[in-house]
């Protein structure tokens, strides 16, 4: 049987059928079920807003309660303008009409080198599947519409951060750990 990532060819809005024997398995979705992945556009802010402050409760958990005002304000600042010059590009995965999960890419520009000679990057990140949504294929679907949305804008070096839930999801799209990275602070 077909899994949703043998079927999807990634559009911004085509649909794909939910399938797959895990999914079967797990009764959570069959064949009668549709997924779409649905860009997200500047009226929908208040959204991408709600998705991006659960993100952060649930990776950064406990996340400081005085902290949250802080980061929404910020956060939709940043999603505005970058709705609004095309910086910032934004999904939601949407099953049965219901919004299961979303995605975000940050594009950026940095010095072209032999490894991106356009110096166009996409950063994914924001990825993420509600709970009980979980082992669907969802979050590999979303990431694949990021992907291909970054590669139509020509973007030369594709990354995200991971954790540790979805390693495997990005590693099983041909995601591989980089080594040469370094942080501070």
């Amino acid at each position: 049987m077909k899994t949703i990532k043998d079927t999807l060819n990634i559009t911004t809005q085509q649909e794909a059928d939910v399938m797959g024997t895990q999914a079967e398995n797990q009764g959570k979705a069959t064949q009668k079920n549709r997924l779409e992945i649905r860009r997200a556009w500047t009226d929908d802010l208040d959204r991408l807003m709600k998705w991006r402050m659960e993100v952060l409760r649930d990776v950064f958990a406990p996340l400081d309660p005085a902290l949250e005002p802080v980061l929404e304000a910020n956060n939709r600042r940043y999603m505005r303008q970058g709705l609004e010059n095309g910086t910032f590009e934004g999904c939601f995965a949407v099953l049965d009409g219901n919004i299961v999960g979303c995605g975000a890419i940050c594009y950026q520009q940095e010095m072209p080198s032999p490894d991106n000679h356009t110096g166009h990057s996409a950063y994914l990140m924001n990825i993420y599947v509600c709970p009980e949504y979980r082992g669907l294929t969802i979050g590999s679907t979303i990431t694949s519409w990021l992907v291909a949305q970054a590669k139509a804008h020509y973007c030369g070096k594709i990354y995200l951060e991971s954790s540790d839930k979805g390693r495997s999801v990005y590693e099983g799209l041909g995601f591989q750990p980089m080594t040469d990275m370094m942080t501070l602070g």
